[in-house]
């Protein structure tokens, strides 16, 4: 967690503070932030710098895998599905270099008012993108949600090939996840999957296949240097040293509702939201939101063991001294009420 105080909202935090929502509004010209994307005179060396966006269905390693890349733990992860419920930006430095990989929800077929939400991030993190990481699990068949990815991966980069490369999907670096645990067999078929759906795009010309580990790093080595060589000539988005724009308010959330979905029941991932409500470092208040009576008592357990078992393991990400304070309400059928979608930050 970085150093500085904030509130809830995460404002006054620099160490995680970036554009709103991803906008590109702000420059780091010659040392100096520059509003609007105006270029001032300081002598700042050429860079090559882009948005790199990773899609794909729910629970194929997307998060996993840009933690991996970044090196550091930006996004939470778990293996319930739709664990991610908003885009997360992380940012990748390197000498003459900065890509800034988004982490997205995964797309599926919606059920619920927070579903289409979750879709509409994924939309709105393929807009003005300069590289396209579609995800694939080596481990299951290519199915109706993949081939959906891969189209829509395709007809968001259609177009100029990107640097260094030719075609016009150039822009567009299909992953193959978990090869850990799939057969040689099985990879193969994943790969020759997507180059046939993607054949059907025009991906004839460009398109590029790597088969990776996000959990012990098999490719990704490869994986990254391609998407990096694929970046146009730009300005530093985010300044030196900053790995994320999330906000320290919203990452301590994250982090309680991790531990919940490692510790909760199968019928319980999805009608849990967390929300800091109260926050005067090192002292946090955080509100556990669940949709049924019958829940609360479940993540409270008895006694509180749930709850204190969740405060313990959260408290230990955390700097010395943090004090968490869990409390847990419910909130009727929130996952189908637009304001309280909102109101939870999704």
């Amino acid at each position: 967690m970085p150093e500085g105080g904030g509130g809830p909202d995460g404002g006054n935090v620099e160490s995680r503070a970036g554009g709103e929502d991803g906008e590109r509004s702000e420059v780091v010209a010659g040392g100096e932030v520059v509003a609007g994307g105006e270029v001032v005179a300081g002598g700042e060396e050429s860079l090559r710098s882009g948005f790199v966006t990773v899609v794909g269905r729910p629970n194929v390693g997307k998060s996993t895998l840009v933690n991996r890349i970044l090196g550091t733990k930006v996004t939470i992860t778990s293996p319930r599905p739709n664990t991610t419920r908003r885009a997360v930006r992380g940012v990748l430095h390197r000498p003459g270099l900065q890509g800034v990989f988004v982490d997205t929800p995964g797309l599926h077929r919606p059920r619920t008012a927070l579903g289409t939400r979750l879709n509409e991030q994924v939309a709105d993190a393929l807009d003005d993108i300069d590289v396209v990481v579609p995800v694939l699990d080596a481990t299951g068949p290519i199915g109706p949600g993949d081939r959906y990815v891969l189209e829509r991966a395709a007809a968001t980069c259609r177009g100029p090939a990107a640097a260094g490369a030719t075609g016009p999907l150039s822009r567009v670096l299909v992953a193959v996840n978990k090869v850990d645990r799939a057969s040689r067999a099985q990879i193969l078929e994943r790969l020759e999957g997507a180059r046939r759906v993607l054949e059907g795009e025009g991906a004839d010309a460009g398109v590029e296949y790597f088969p990776v580990s996000a959990v012990s790093g098999q490719g990704v080595d490869a994986l990254v240097d391609a998407v990096l060589a694929r970046l146009p000539e730009g300005p530093a988005y985010f300044p030196p040293g900053m790995v994320t724009d999330v906000p320290e308010a919203f990452w301590v959330a994250e982090l309680v509702r991790e531990q919940l979905l490692a510790h909760v029941r199968e019928e319980l991932p999805h009608s849990i939201a967390c929300l800091v409500t109260e926050w005067e470092w090192p002292r946090v208040r955080i509100e556990i939101v669940v949709e049924r009576d019958s829940q609360k008592g479940m993540v409270i357990g008895k006694g509180g063991a749930m709850l204190k078992e969740v405060g313990t393991a959260v408290r230990a990400q955390l700097p010395p001294g943090a004090f968490v304070e869990l409390r847990v309400r419910v909130e009727k059928h929130w996952q189908q009420r637009p304001d309280m979608i909102e109101r939870l930050g999704y």
